[in-house]
Formats: C-alpha cells, sequence, structure tokens
C-alpha cells in the first residue's frame, strides 16, 4: 500500500555501469612531458663536444735508463730502496714526535687539576679513588720509559767510550 520510489532503476537489458576500481588496479598514467629529449636538443646543449686533449708530463727517460741499468747491473731497483728509507725516516719523525713521556707528565696534571675542581664542588670522595689509581698507573708507566731511556744511554755511552778490561790495564 506504499506509494512508488520516485527514481527508476535500470532495467536489465542496458550494461550496468562499472564501479570504480581501487587505484592499484589503475593502469599507469603517463606523464605530461616525455622522458626523451630530441635529438636537436641533445645535439645544442654539451652532449656531443669532446673535451680538449690535456697532455700530461710524460716519463724522464734517462732517468728510466738509469734505473733499468741499474736493475740489469746489481739486480736491485735503486728507487725501491730509496723509497723505503723515506719510509722508514718518515716513521721514526712520527715515533719521535710525540713523546710519551710529555704525555704522561700531560695527563697526570690534568687529572690533578679534575680531582681539585671536584673536590672544590663537594665530589671529591667520589673520584678521588679513580683519580689517583690513575695516577699511579702513568706514574708506574713513566718508570717504564725511564728506565729504557735510561738503559738506552748507558748502552750508548758503553758504545761511544767503552771500558778497558783489568787486566789489559796489569799487563
Amino acid at each position: 500500500g506504499d506509494a512508488l520510489p520516485f527514481q527508476r532503476f535500470p532495467s536489465s537489458s542496458k550494461e550496468p555501469v562499472p564501479a570504480s576500481h581501487p587505484a592499484a588496479c589503475r593502469p599507469p598514467r603517463l606523464p605530461a612531458r616525455p622522458l626523451l629529449r630530441p635529438a636537436r636538443v641533445c645535439q645544442a646543449g654539451d652532449a656531443y663536444t669532446r673535451e680538449k686533449f690535456k697532455p700530461e708530463p710524460t716519463r724522464d727517460l734517462e732517468k728510466e735508463k738509469r734505473r733499468l741499468q741499474n736493475i740489469l747491473a746489481t739486480g736491485k731497483d735503486e728507487v725501491e730502496h730509496e723509497v723505503e728509507q723515506v719510509l722508514a725516516q718518515k716513521r721514526e719523525e712520527e715515533v719521535a714526535e710525540p713523546d710519551r713521556f710529555e704525555e704522561l707528565m700531560n695527563e697526570i696534571q690534568e687529572r690533578k687539576e679534575f680531582l681539585e675542581e671536584m673536590e672544590a664542588l663537594g665530589q671529591g670522595r667520589k673520584y678521588q679513588g679513580i683519580i689517583l689509581t690513575e695516577i699511579s698507573q702513568k706514574l708506574h708507566e713513566m718508570e717504564i720509559i725511564d728506565k729504557k731511556r735510561s738503559e738506552e744511554m748507558r748502552n750508548i755511552m758503553t758504545k761511544a767510550f767503552p771500558v778497558e778490561n783489568k787486566s789489559n790495564l796489569q799487563d
């Protein structure tokens, strides 16, 4: 007994309107501009220009001849020895630069200053054991270095000024 609805439903003879597909099922959309550039654009730019040849310094042929003559004469390459000597000198310089004894003295001084600062802030007891232990380790390492140095100096002195045997003096 109710009134008929105002909207009409499509009849079965017409094809149903397809429902919208999710975005994953849609075909990919082509970009607005093509990704490839035309040939005339590439040629107009620097893409087809060659870099100008820049000669690099050539080998020193006389030096090369001397090196090869030395190899044939002695069987050894002189350049290798020079390189090894330079590397050895650099290593010695690198070792000589940082004096470990001085570094240890600086580290001990830093720790003393830190402990004084902590005592001024009222935290001295908290850090005193740790800092004193570190300082004693540094002092022990300094003693080892001092012993090595004194031994080296003793060896140098005995080589420079050899002590004669007492038996030679009595004869």
